[in-house]
């Protein structure tokens, strides 16, 4: 079995502190993708940083604070590649990919975008490099005989049962119209990759990935699945088990957002 395990750790510093320690010694995953570290290499704790019995990539962004996106794998990766050509994103800790036996493993922090800002703008022009990129990515690993995953948060949340309260949301960052059309080109049309945990919950609200620390939305459940591993046809088709591993009450959350776990079948 492959056990991939994808979560935004809203700040890895401040997630150490909060519990993430502990929960990195529990797992059972054999590859774990983090996004918005939000600190330099040389800031993580060596517990974090470089824990025993992992090997670790760590991309932070050149804006001090911001973003940034690791990967830890339990075998040492037979390549590694941070950023995906752009000139404009490549340093800007959103994407770090790395090749282990008959996969490569990508951890993404898509840019969350606010509509009328600049930042819309942003997570926009990401989406227009992107796409081509994964579509670049899935063509080369299918010609060497490998399989895809890309972990992580897209920050869109794609369907209505992908957030609770869809309906007051049509018109904000995450579930604009062009940004699910977007998402959906990824998946059925030129991207040609599987969103996993829906293939394996067709009928599910949810799972929700990411809850707001405002008012009770954790308590309430109302959240969006944003965090999702999106799969060449081949792995997804061995996919076996999907899960979200949400936090028993709010005071033992780590994180905003919630681990995202796929069993694959090697």
């Amino acid at each position: 079995m492959l056990t991939v395990t994808s979560v935004n750790v809203n700040g890895l510093r401040a997630a150490a502190k909060k519990g993430f320690v502990p929960w990195l010694a529990e797992t059972s995953a054999d590859v774990l993708c983090l996004q918005e570290v939000r600190a330099e290499t040389a800031q993580l704790p060596d517990e974090v940083r470089e824990p025993a019995g992992w090997f670790t990539v760590h991309a932070p962004a050149a804006a001090k604070g911001r973003a940034g996106v690791s990967l830890y794998t339990r075998r040492e990766p037979d390549r590694v590649r941070i950023g995906f050509g752009s000139s404009e994103f490549d340093t800007s800790g959103r994407y770090v990919e790395a090749d282990l036996p008959g996969v490569t493993v990508a951890s993404l922090y898509l840019p969350s975008g606010e509509v009328g800002t600049e930042r819309q703008d942003e997570k926009e022009r990401f989406m227009a490099e992107f796409l081509p990129y994964l579509v670049d990515l899935r063509e080369r690993a299918a010609a060497d005989g490998r399989e895809v995953v890309v972990c992580g948060d897209w920050n869109i949340a794609h369907q209505e049962a992908d957030l609770k309260n869809w309906k007051a949301n049509q018109k904000k960052s995450g579930f604009l119209p062009e940004e699910r059309a977007w998402l959906t080109d990824v998946l059925t049309g030129t991207g040609g990759y599987v969103d996993v945990v829906r293939a394996l919950h067709p009928d599910t609200e949810g799972p929700y990935s990411w809850w707001s620390y405002r008012g009770r939305a954790f308590d309430n459940d109302a959240g969006w699945r944003i965090d999702y591993h999106l799969a060449t046809p081949g792995l997804a088709e061995r996919a076996v088990k999907a899960y979200v591993e949400r936090a028993a009450a709010y005071d033992q959350r780590w994180s905003d957002h919630a681990p995202v776990t796929v069993v694959y079948e090697q």
